[in-house]
């Protein structure tokens, strides 16, 4: 997926010349956005691992509720014995008005049928339970190439060029395309995740157990390793020097090109574009065929948890779809296309891909409630750990004489964990 422009190499035109006339301004205002993406990414992408193996709502991934124990599209806590066909509703009825003790704020369900939209699919943190597996296989495929190449990038800018051996270029050029390719397949498993548990509810709990979940992420690495692996052989990893950056070169085969595109790009998309498009339609429907008086309350925040995910896929269709149209592009007609792209958007398509990796953990914070309750917690915890040791290094002494009782000790336990 990650495009060279190779073709733009043939041109008359050298990029070593192309470079060198560029002015200073230019390779520092493209080291200082890399220095920023590399640092963002790092913290962001931690902050969201981290977040889901705190946060028990994040972390959770045991059974959901079924529909028949909540109320429409209430929190778990509007617990309602009937179900959703008519038989259990007038029997439920019947047992009300017999004297039984019954469920004020729970209203019958409308006789729509229950696969249709469970009521859990609106409770907020549910869908954020067993799809978050996707979400933290996603962020170590943007932690990827932070790690790794985006420095050797940073490198070859600073250098003006790249000093750092045929090993490093191609184990970098490697990484990247893994790192772009698991991230449209993670991007891809969470969609089909969130389809599933909204259109196939009452199969979503077997289709994504916990073996499941973990046997889902291994096949989406898996067939990454797959795709990545036909550019070691059909073309080499060689340094660009407009973009300092070692990516795979597929002048050899036009047709391979679009093959590329198409596969780890374009359909992809359509995938998730399907998806997402069943999901909506879906939730318009259920809503206009609710009661008045059953008629869902959607808060902003219930609309967030669905639109978070939905805006990760469209932010990488956005950066990463320049990219990857001048690539198919020059592939089909090189001799028309190549005079026509100037060096300066074939770099910036290059720049706006390498952005993309530290946009999600900021899309997390910005959208969804419980990472951003998470992340103001582990930056309050490290700064408090911090501030914590150095008042130790002070004050050690005066501690260890006003050692507080095991008793109170206890106590502070107890406050702690039940908070």
């Amino acid at each position: 997926m990650l495009m060279n422009g190779s073709h733009l190499n043939s041109s008359a035109t050298d990029p070593r010349d192309t470079v060198q006339n560029r002015p200073p301004w230019v390779t520092t205002t493209l080291g200082c956005f890399l220095i920023f993406t590399i640092v963002v990414d790092i913290l962001g992408n931690l902050l969201v691992i981290i977040s889901v193996f705190r946060n028990k709502k994040l972390r959770n991934a045991g059974a959901l509720q079924c529909a028949s124990r909540h109320g429409p599209f209430g929190p778990p806590r509007l617990r309602c014995s009937v179900t959703c066909s008519a038989r259990a509703t007038r029997r439920a009825e019947k047992k009300r008005g017999g004297g039984g003790e019954s469920c004020d704020q729970c209203a019958p369900p409308p006789p729509w049928r229950c696969h249709s939209l469970r009521p859990r699919d609106l409770t907020p943190s549910l869908t954020e339970q067993k799809g978050n597996i996707f979400v933290v296989s996603l962020a170590v495929a943007d932690l990827l190439v932070a790690i790794y190449p985006y420095p050797l990038v940073l490198t070859s800018i600073f250098h003006d060029g790249w000093d750092l051996g045929y090993v490093h270029c191609q184990i970098s050029g490697f990484l990247m395309g893994v790192s772009v390719i698991g991230s449209i397949f993670n991007i891809t498993g969470i969609a089909i995740n969130r389809y599933c548990y909204i259109c196939h509810s009452l199969k979503y709990d077997k289709l994504y157990s916990d073996a499941n979940s973990v046997c889902y992420v291994v096949v989406i690495w898996a067939l990454t390793v797959v795709a990545i692996v036909p550019n070691l052989f059909v073309g080499s990893i060689q340094y660009d020097p407009r973009v300092y950056s070692c990516t795979f070169e597929q002048s050899a085969s036009s047709a391979y090109t679009i093959a590329v595109v198409f596969f780890h790009f374009i359909l992809p998309i359509m995938i998730v574009t399907y998806c997402y498009l069943r999901i909506w339609i879906l939730v318009i429907q259920v809503r206009r065929r609710v009661k008045p008086d059953n008629r869902p309350k959607l808060t902003p925040h219930d609309v967030r948890n669905f639109v978070t995910m939905f805006v990760v896929f469209v932010l990488f269709a956005v950066c990463w779809a320049p990219l990857n149209l001048i690539g198919l592009a020059v592939a089909i007609k090189p001799k028309e296309v190549i005079p026509l792209i100037p060096e300066w958007l074939f770099v910036a398509s290059y720049f706006m891909a390498y952005f993309n990796s530290c946009l999600n953990a900021i899309v997390y914070g910005v959208l969804n409630q419980n990472f951003r309750r998470e992340y103001k917690r582990i930056v309050v915890s490290v700064c408090t750990a911090r501030i914590f040791l150095q008042d130790s290094s002070n004050d050690a002494g005066e501690r260890i004489k006003s050692k507080p009782s095991p008793l109170m000790t206890n106590n502070n336990r107890v406050k702690v964990d039940s908070v």
